[in-house]
Parts: structure tokens; C-alpha cells; sequence
């Protein structure tokens, strides 16, 4: 097994057998000792987060595998906090797949001329690069074709995945009665075939219970108890 990635909150191995293991660590983005999933440095630590996040990710992968929904996910060990997953190569250096149900967020930042926050959205796509050091910028269709990153064919066949995966998690958390504002997602291709990779962990996703926003580490324990 040999370390070929070292991530803020996930250590990636190459193994033996062609696939990799993704390691979960208790490290948690943030600042000041404060959580925050959309933080771009690495802020405390949680205790057994790292198990938690990956008992949510074979939650939902389980869930899309029921529905014949292609992902990297092979297996999981919960005590070591590891999951081997399928080869895929990402897009570009890192590409963001958000689908988002109601205008919060950026999303309102950005266009609340047009629409009241909380607005519906019908299952909308967008997509960023993971870029720190730009502000992870949004990224056209026709940007991503001239860029080399995807041609038009992934880009169709990564939108209606994510919108497909998007329902599926949104029905799991309405049996707990809990509502999806937004998640984001990331892709890669196996074999020619555009499929889920990475994580499907709370703090990917905006969550709210009765009008109120449920914060990640709760959100999990509500999930899986």
C-alpha cells in the first residue's frame, strides 16, 4: 500500500489490487477551533468524525447501488476508517458538481436580484473548480469543453447523474424528515463511463429540519441513529 495523496480531511493509498483506500481522518475544515465544511484549511479536530463521515458515505452509497447507480465505492472497514474505492480519473485538477433545490447560499449572493432566498430551484446543476486561490470559480459547459476539462457528452452525462444522485439522497433524508437545500458532489471516469467518487458526507450538503438548518455533525448523528 503506498500513500499517493495527502488530503485535509482524507489520506489516499494506492493497494496492490489496482484500486485505492481512502483513509478518514478526524480532522475537520474550519478556523479558531470552529467547524466549517466550506473552509479551505484545516481548523480542530473531532473525535471519531472520520468513522461518522464514512458511516454516512456507505449509507448513501448503498442506497444508490439498491438503484443501480454507478460510484467508486467497492468496501468499507468503520473501525479503521477506510473505504477502497474504484479507480477513476477526476476532471481537470479537481471539479465541484453542485445541485441545489432552494436559492440559499452563493447561489442567492449571486442572483438576488432575480429570486427570494429559499426560492424553489428545479434540481438546479453548476459547477466549480476547486481552486483555493481563486475563490473556486464557476465554470460554464462551454468553458469546461474549451478548457479540455470534459466534452459535452460528460458534461450531459455528469448533470443528469448529479441530479439523479441529488433525489436519491433527498428521499433518504425525508424519511427523517429533513430537507436538502443544496449538496455538491465530485465525478470521475472508470472505464470510459462517468461515475460518483469521493465522499457523500454531511458537510457536502445544506440541510434543514422544520425551517431550521441542521449543522453537519448533527445532521450525521440523526442520520444514523
Amino acid at each position: 500500500m503506498k500513500e499517493v495523496y495527502k488530503g485535509k480531511t482524507k489520506d489516499v493509498f494506492a493497494l496492490d489490487n489496482g484500486n485505492y483506500l481512502l483513509k478518514f481522518k478526524d480532522d475537520c475544515t474550519g478556523a479558531d477551533g470552529v467547524f466549517d465544511p466550506g473552509a479551505n484549511t484545516v481548523g480542530l479536530q473531532i473525535e471519531g468524525i472520520g468513522r461518522e463521515n464514512l458511516r454516512m458515505s456507505i449509507l448513501f452509497f448503498a442506497e444508490l447501488k439498491k438503484q443501480g447507480i454507478a460510484t467508486h465505492y467497492v468496501s468499507a472497514n468503520v473501525e479503521d476508517a477506510t473505504m477502497e474505492v474504484l479507480p477513476a480519473k477526476p476532471f481537470g485538477k479537481g471539479l465541484e458538481v453542485i445541485c441545489r433545490y432552494k436559492a440559499v447560499g452563493s447561489f442567492f449572493r449571486r442572483y438576488g436580484d432575480y429570486i427570494e432566498e429559499g426560492a424553489d430551484l428545479p434540481a438546479y446543476v453548476e459547477m466549480t473548480f476547486k481552486d483555493d486561490n481563486r475563490g473556486d470559480p464557476l465554470v460554464t459547459a462551454d468553458a469546461l469543453e474549451a478548457l479540455g476539462v470534459m466534452d459535452s457528452a460528460q458534461y450531459q452525462a455528469t448533470k443528469e447523474l448529479t441530479q439523479k444522485i441529488t433525489k436519491v439522497v433527498a428521499d433518504k433524508l425525508k424519511e427523517k424528515d429533513l430537507d436538502l437545500y443544496d449538496i455538491k458532489f465530485e465525478f470521475g471516469v472508470n472505464n470510459g463511463k462517468v461515475i460518483l467518487i469521493d465522499e457523500i458526507a454531511s458537510g457536502n450538503m445544506r440541510v434543514y429540519k422544520d425551517g431550521e438548518y441542521v449543522e453537519p455533525v448533527t445532521l450525521t448523528k440523526m442520520m444514523l441513529s
